[in-house]
């Protein structure tokens, strides 16, 4: 269980996100005031700065999880003329990756040192307009936020991963990033590639498409192997019966189920569920618990369809148009919360044992 004083500048973001979020307009004028109307100009982010990181961890534990946080940064999507991207500093998405750590990447510590870095990530605003233009919100990261990334990933090679083997990981724009960087940065770093245990791209669709046209990756086709992509996104039921329109979900997307690790339609019951986590708003705490969260794979949308119990009674009306009427994207990590983290523990079994 965490204690969630750490949470106590962010409890909106702790309360209310998981990823690209349900944030409500608390402090959108001094977050918006405060980045530069035009970031275009800004220089490359300088990742030698403690200040460009949210978390660089102390080395207790011989492999890595770099996790690239998804979009925090959503008060572009009800300011009128607000930036389009996020400067590094931006409270909103410093406050939004502190709870976003908790409810997601934490699942990645108990194994591995978690590495986080900031970047200039798009508003929701301008993933949209770019998923409404082109089909693909991508084309939304291709300027700023993944010129940051790539400055990241560089450093963090050069300086921190010191040879461990690691884990990509991501949430929603984050993982879209991921999936950016393993068609691109790591065709370009072969080397890297090679220590590379998994890529969770969680909560954004890897296609086909993508690999047919990059033979170097790989998707997982069960729960130990390694060197491969783990990616689902999550729905209800009304969703994927009415085919819905969802900004992170592409034609021809796979997923994996993430309680029987099968790729076809077979049904994972919620007795498969080894613990969601849970927030009591009253405690302020993070439990472990049971939200009845089952798992089924529906191939021919390429989703993972789930009853588990969600609350969305806060969640903005216009994130219908968005994510569909029965999303479940804020749950693609809390409702498999405990089943991630055994995986990710039998993934590294995995690779450890291939070393010798």
């Amino acid at each position: 269980m965490y204690r969630m004083k750490e949470l106590e500048k962010c409890m909106l973001a702790a309360l209310l996100i998981c990823g690209t979020t349900m944030l409500l307009p608390s402090c959108s004028d001094k977050d918006v005031n405060s980045v530069p109307s035009n970031p275009e100009e800004s220089k490359v982010t300088d990742y030698s700065q403690t200040s460009s990181w949210f978390q660089i961890p102390v080395i207790t534990k011989g492999f890595d999880t770099f996790y690239i946080p998804a979009t925090e940064y959503i008060s572009s999507s009800y300011n009128e003329g607000a930036p389009e991207f996020a400067t590094l500093d931006n409270a909103e998405m410093q406050e939004g990756i502190a709870g976003e750590y908790l409810l997601q990447a934490s699942v990645f510590e108990e194994s591995t040192n978690v590495f986080v870095p900031y970047y200039r990530q798009a508003g929701l605003k301008k993933e949209v307009d770019a998923w409404k233009a082109s089909g693909d919100m991508r084309t939304a990261l291709t300027g700023l936020p993944y010129t940051d990334i790539t400055a990241a990933l560089d450093y963090y090679f050069r300086h921190y991963n010191q040879g461990r083997p690691f884990i990509i990981a991501g949430h929603s724009q984050g993982s879209a990033m991921a999936s950016l960087v393993l068609q691109k940065y790591f065709k370009e770093h072969a080397d890297y590639y090679q220590r590379m245990i998994a890529a969770y791209v969680i909560g954004f669709a890897v296609t086909k498409e993508d690999l047919q046209a990059n033979p170097h990756l790989k998707f997982a086709t069960g729960e130990g192997d390694t060197g491969v992509i783990i990616s689902w996104n999550t729905e209800g039921r009304k969703s994927v019966e009415e085919n819905a329109p969802n900004l992170v979900l592409l034609p021809n997307a796979i997923s994996i189920n993430p309680l029987n690790w099968k790729l076809d339609g077979t049904y994972a019951p919620a007795s498969e569920n080894l613990g969601s986590l849970v927030i009591d708003a009253e405690k302020r705490t993070l439990e472990i618990g049971d939200l009845g969260a089952d798992a089924q794979v529906v191939p021919g949308r390429g989703v993972v369809v789930s009853n588990g119990e969600a609350d969305h009674s806060q969640m903005p009306a216009f994130f219908i148009d968005i994510f569909g009427p029965a999303s479940l994207h804020n749950e693609d990590y809390t409702f498999f919360y405990n089943n991630i983290k055994d995986n990710v523990a039998k993934r590294i079994a995995t690779y450890r044992e291939s070393l010798f």
